[in-house]
């Protein structure tokens, strides 16, 4: 039991399409206790109880990132690391020159940001553009997306790649036509080799943007994440759990987080981790796994091959092979542990469709949290309602519709392209949404990932006017409930977290304007007044 205070407002929705309301949260402790209606307070709580009364600002829900890489996003915010994205090769040369100075030595220099596919003109980066500009030091540049790595030659020796060096499983190198490296390094490879630049990283610096981190996410009223591991290749999955033991046992985190470790088939260290972390601010419902990369790169797993093949048959290809990814889900799911797979391209999603449905046949629903498949941007009708079925949840980043509308049609061309991102049929079908950003590939903007979703377009520009594919959009309730009550579900914790009302915990966040009734092209402007979790006030503007 804990002391009574009162949150009240003109403005508060309490979750899962209500109608904003005039109404009194009742906090007891870190609990709502009750939810009541402002005139008969007096009936509920005791004279004398402090009242925060925020007249017609907007409560709802605090927001939960549902797909968030912690580390990336803590470190490409911070000093440790550029985060620019160019407007072409020479342009991100030339920023890190800036950066370079601002931050002498031998040491590694690290970016991130880049998309080559942006880029005037568009085509990929090689290591001789960084060698003229950095012969001695190493240089690495993360693309934006984290599937690809642009290496310079001082670089590639430090990290021990030659010519003849065999990628990892799951990631390749580009070559040049006599065969001889380019410095781009994609998928698993990327990913392998950056952990051991990210080695290099001053302890005190990482914990110190993770602790700007939390503050920055509570600005915009985000009370939750899961952080999400980025590789399959053992102890490179970038979720330092050690980070979070060290900042919890310092009383320094002040959000809830999720941890999602790989899944690699076997589970010693999430039910280790399960066991450890079983408290209110960290726990670890599932694991993650990937199933394929991107549509861009060619490298998302297609039925048919792409529009514009880059060889004969270009279908792109899974990154495990099916039957392992099997073995891996239903290990798990005899276990009680929720799987994520990352899928992207339709045969990654229907194939990873079907062994849920297996493992759900024979195993039930997982004991803590869903099994979920993450970004599912080319997929059909008859697959919305397979997940529907088998109550499959749809982790998904609003913000990744109108990175580059044309592309779908370019790769994919126009008759898989016309049903992307259908946040509208699985809304129909009784698909649960769950929201995030996959930052730092997209920015981590709350107001950018509801507006993504009911706009479908571009939140700088408003373009292409009307949004892109506008049947897939949602009203702002169902987007607001996908971002807060739709992740609480998918970690399992929808009896505790999501929504307002009695016997929940009391995180929600306070804004200047009511989101249900703002022009939904204009909310990029609205602000944060306060956030709370666990009834406490986290962070006041």
């Amino acid at each position: 039991m804990g002391s009574l205070s009162v949150v009240k407002s003109n403005h508060v929705f309490l979750g899962q399409g209500s109608p904003d309301v005039r109404a009194a949260l009742v906090i007891e402790g870190d609990t709502i206790r009750a939810v009541a209606s402002p005139e008969h307070l007096a009936h509920v709580v005791p004279e004398g109880t402090p009242v925060r009364d925020f007249g017609d600002a907007f409560i709802c829900p605090g927001f939960h990132d549902a797909h968030q890489h912690v580390f990336h996003t803590s470190l490409f915010r911070s000093d440790l690391a550029l985060s620019y994205a160019g407007t072409s090769e020479k342009d991100c040369v030339r920023r890190l020159q800036e950066f370079a100075a601002q931050h002498p030595g031998d040491g590694w220099l690290l970016g991130q940001g880049f998309r080559s596919a942006l880029w005037d003109p568009p085509v990929p980066p090689t290591r001789a553009s960084l060698d003229e500009a950095f012969p001695d030091r190493p240089v690495c540049m993360y693309e934006g997306d984290l599937h690809t790595l642009w290496v310079n030659t001082r670089g590639l020796a430090e990290l021990g790649i030659t010519d003849d060096t065999v990628p990892p499983a799951g990631g390749f190198f580009d070559r040049d036509a006599d065969g001889h490296l380019t410095g781009v390094i994609h998928e698993a490879a990327g990913m392998y080799y950056v952990a051991k630049v990210f080695a290099s990283l001053p302890r005190q610096g990482v914990l110190d943007a993770y602790r700007d981190y939390f503050q920055m996410s509570l600005s915009q009223g985000i009370t939750s994440v899961c952080d999400m591991a980025l590789c399959a290749i053992p102890g490179t999955d970038f979720v330092y759990d050690d980070i979070y033991r060290e900042l919890l046992d310092a009383g320094q985190i002040p959000m809830r987080v999720h941890l999602y470790p790989q899944n690699v088939g076997t589970f010693e260290r999430v039910e280790s981790l399960q066991a450890e972390f079983r408290g209110k601010m960290v726990q670890v419902p599932g694991t993650k796994q990937f199933f394929d990369g991107i549509s861009s790169a060619h490298t998302a797993w297609l039925h048919e091959p792409y529009a514009n093949p880059y060889f004969p048959g270009d279908c792109g290809r899974p990154t495990v092979d099916p039957e392992v990814m099997r073995s891996y889900v239903m290990e798990a799911a005899r276990r009680g542990i929720a799987t994520r797979i990352h899928t992207i391209g339709d045969k990654a999603v229907s194939t990873a469709i079907d062994i849920f449905a297996e493992a759900r046949r024979a195993y039930g629903r997982p004991r803590h949290g869903m099994n979920a498949i993450e970004h599912i941007e080319n997929l059909t009708p008859a697959d919305v309602e397979a997940m529907a079925k088998i109550d499959l949840v749809a982790s998904v980043q609003p913000q990744h519709v109108v990175i580059d509308v044309t592309q779908p049609e370019r790769d994919l061309g126009p008759e898989r392209a016309s049903f992307m991102w259908p946040f509208e049929s699985y809304a129909r079908a009784g698909v649960t949404m769950a929201f995030g950003t996959d930052s730092p590939c997209v920015p981590d903007s709350a107001m950018q990932v509801l507006s993504c979703a009911v706009t479908r377009e571009v939140p700088q520009t408003n373009q292409p006017s009307g949004g892109w594919l506008p049947q897939e959009r949602i009203s702002m309730p169902r987007a607001i409930d996908a971002y807060t009550r739709g992740s609480a579900r998918l970690v399992g914790r929808e009896h505790e977290l999501g929504t307002l009302s009695a016997g929940r915990l009391a995180d929600f966040v306070v804004l200047d304007t009511d989101l249900v009734t703002a022009d939904p092209e204009r909310i990029q402007d609205v602000t944060t007044v306060a956030t709370y979790v666990g009834g406490v006030p986290v962070w006041e503007a």
